[in-house]
């Protein structure tokens, strides 16, 4: 569901949320009411993924409004220097809904991560930010991330209609030690 109607003014809202692992009946509303339903059979692969122990999906849920945040962490993939299973977690398809950005919300998501990957005995969180978006590179600053290089970001997938989509996203990489 998504909400525009409000935007809450101060933090307290906060106190509200509740930072959890997605489960099944989660997938449809990481769409956002049909923004992100092309990336649906990304989201059931990583659902997948996670079942198996290779990745990490949450979400933030705001009690009578819905979710309105996720996050995927990847544990294990066949590029180690982004996640190896063992000290490295790759960090990626961060969103926060339009009407909760700039509240804290982010912040919120990302320590949670953190700690519970710290829990987990990982040492380095890894992560791409599109070149384009200045704002998520600050934020990610912020946190304590840098910059160690740059990927071309070209990849592609299978849309919800059956299509393949191609992406040419040039990004940076960023690394955080934990």
């Amino acid at each position: 569901m998504r909400i525009n109607l409000f935007r809450p003014k101060t933090k307290p809202f906060l106190e509200r949320v509740i930072i959890r692992t997605l489960v099944k009946r989660d997938l449809k509303a990481l769409e956002w009411d049909g923004e992100f339903a092309h990336f649906r059979h990304l989201y059931a692969d990583s659902y997948e993924r996670m079942l198996r122990g290779q990745n990490l999906m949450w979400v933030a849920e705001l009690p009578g409004t819905g979710i309105i945040g996720q996050v995927f962490i990847q544990l294990n993939c066949s590029q180690p220097e982004l996640a190896d299973g063992h000290t490295r977690a790759y960090f990626f398809s961060f969103r926060v809904q339009p009407a909760f950005r700039n509240l804290g919300l982010g912040t919120l998501i990302i320590k949670t991560v953190e700690n519970d990957l710290r829990q987990r005995g990982y040492s380095i969180l890894t992560l791409n930010v599109a070149k384009d978006n200045p704002r998520a590179r600050k934020l990610y600053e912020r946190h304590g991330f840098k910059v160690t290089g740059q990927e071309p970001g070209v990849w592609s997938y299978i849309d919800h209609q059956g299509f393949w989509r191609h992406v040419n996203e040039p990004a940076w990489r960023m690394e955080k030690k934990l």
